[in-house]
């Protein structure tokens, strides 16, 4: 079970947050409806459990960017890392051919909000069938098990890259 400070997150999230049983939601000033929770994987990486962050356009409409997204789910991401001490897994959607766009953009706001030194992020992506597979993982420098969690991921993404 994870835990949230919910306290915490509206301080530094630019949209109204609504917490249920689905996840976090906010709607943006154009409409648009996010969703985005934590589902407990059965990964368990160096000791640690494994949490895959799952951001969704629930209305499936495209608006022109807007920051106020990107900072609304790293209030969220933060607040995660904040109450705990578990692995993040972000895996990117294949269902319309644009899971490269989607990762690369995952990782900018990622690496523009990190603070320096504070997370390890590690990246792998396999060719599965015709799809590209991006897989990432984010975990604080402070995790006791952090060496233990960066190891068996490389180990992990060693096994699916690999070529018969």
């Amino acid at each position: 079970m994870i835990d949230f400070a919910l306290d915490r997150i509206p301080q530094h999230a630019p949209y109204s947050i609504t917490l249920t049983e689905a996840g976090f939601v906010f709607c943006t000033d154009n409409g648009v409806h996010y969703r985005v929770s934590f589902e407990k994987e059965d990964i368990v990486l160096g000791g640690s459990c494994t949490y895959q962050l799952i951001l969704q356009n629930v209305d499936h409409i495209r608006k022109a960017h807007d920051p106020k997204v990107e900072e609304t789910v790293l209030a969220i991401v933060d607040e995660f890392f904040r109450s705990n001490h578990e692995v993040l897994l972000y895996m990117c959607d294949t269902s319309d051919g644009k899971e490269g766009g989607r990762n690369r953009l995952f990782l900018q706001w990622f690496n523009r909000y990190a603070e320096a030194g504070r997370f390890t992020i590690c990246t792998a992506n396999a060719d599965v069938e015709g799809e590209t597979i991006y897989v990432a993982i984010i975990v604080e420098t402070r995790n006791p098990l952090h060496d233990y969690i960066i190891s068996d991921f490389e180990k992990m993404s060693d096994m699916l890259t690999e070529k018969p």
